[in-house]
């Protein structure tokens, strides 16, 4: 894919929140978080890791790629499951510790267990929440949950290489 990435070096507070310079701020593992929403919906699709590989194949194809901390080895979404993601705007956060995607996510779901989204899950929030037992989990409520694919079909029974960012 790419060369080894060059980005610009790391300035002042002003500089790296005001400027033009593109500055990424990666974490002890090399990793920064990665937000991608269906362009179009604004749908939140999944959130996952790039490291500076990642982020240079990403904007010289145009297609999304992480990280994976499990593997410990880059991949391209949809590499496997041919739901690839095509990167229409990469934004930035203020500190640039955090990057935005927008995407058209080709095939039915981004997520590797069959769903559109990663965040098919709601935490129940105020007093009326309710627990598991006597150690206080919380029970988690399905939404927007349905399965868009079988990921059976599409990975097979092993572990699939989408399923940890």
């Amino acid at each position: 894919m790419a060369d080894q990435p060059s980005f610009a070096q790391r300035g002042s507070t002003k500089e790296v929140e005001e400027g033009r310079a593109f500055a990424p701020k990666f974490d002890a593992d090399g990793l920064l978080t990665c937000v991608a929403t269906d362009a179009r919906s604004g749908e939140v699709l999944m959130v996952a890791h790039m490291n500076a590989q990642a982020i240079a194949n990403t904007i010289a194809t145009g297609e999304a790629w992480y990280f994976s901390r499990s593997r410990q080895s880059l991949w391209r979404k949809g590499e496997t499951s041919g739901h690839v993601q095509r990167v229409v705007e990469m934004r930035v956060d203020c500190d640039q510790d955090a990057v935005w995607i927008k995407v058209e996510q080709a095939g039915p779901g981004a997520c590797h267990t069959g769903r559109r989204s990663c965040f098919y899950r709601a935490v129940p929030l105020g007093p009326s929440a309710e627990a598991l037992g006597p150690s206080a989990a919380f029970r988690l409520e399905f939404r927007d949950a349905e399965k868009a694919f079988d990921p059976h079909q599409v990975y097979g029974d092993g572990k699939t290489p989408e399923s940890d960012s």
